[in-house]
């Protein structure tokens, strides 16, 4: 974490720019455009057998087999019924060791692009030694509402990785 004034403004210089928005839970989230490929409806799952709860299997989009991931249950909040705002984000995951891959995150709804000055970015703070919050790169302020700001790789990159495993054995 950066721990002078210097690093912390040079942080949040390096993270302004434009954000996909969404919630989940009532709560703001934020990811970088350029991981976004697609937004579209919630369309008909086929779901993957052994698959871990927040995994909803699979879906075929325009002939390319992308695991979606309920990105609610992901973050331990409980299953909701989906509404006519409910839809996947189709996003880009770098993997370790340089794969990219395409997964689909369902997400409560889509709020708007924003465009994040680094003067509205703080540094996501410190919740304990027992709470880990790498995966939040810098929380928001925008129209006075707090979002916070995913690392969508370090979200996802763990659960790509073993999904496409399991895909390619099944």
């Amino acid at each position: 974490m950066p721990e002078t004034l210097v690093e912390v403004a040079a942080t949040a210089r390096n993270l302004a720019g434009k954000y996909l928005t969404f919630t989940l839970q009532r709560e703001s989230y934020g990811i970088g455009v350029l991981k976004i490929r697609e937004i579209i409806r919630l369309i008909d799952i086929t779901t993957v057998p052994q698959m871990p709860a927040y995994v909803r299997g699979v879906i075929n989009l325009r002939g390319k087999i992308i695991p979606v991931i309920d990105l609610r249950l992901r973050f331990g909040f409980d299953e909701a019924k989906s509404t006519e705002q409910t839809c996947i984000v189709v996003v880009l995951v770098n993997l370790p060791g340089g794969i990219s891959t395409q997964m689909g995150l369902v997400v409560d709804g889509v709020e708007e692009v924003a465009n994040i000055a680094a003067a509205d970015i703080e540094e996501t703070p410190n919740f304990g030694g027992e709470v880990s919050t790498d995966y939040i790169v810098g929380m928001a302020k925008i129209k006075g509402v707090v979002k916070a700001l995913l690392d969508i790789d370090r979200v996802l990159a763990g659960d790509a990785h073993q999904l496409n495993q399991k895909l390619q054995n099944s």
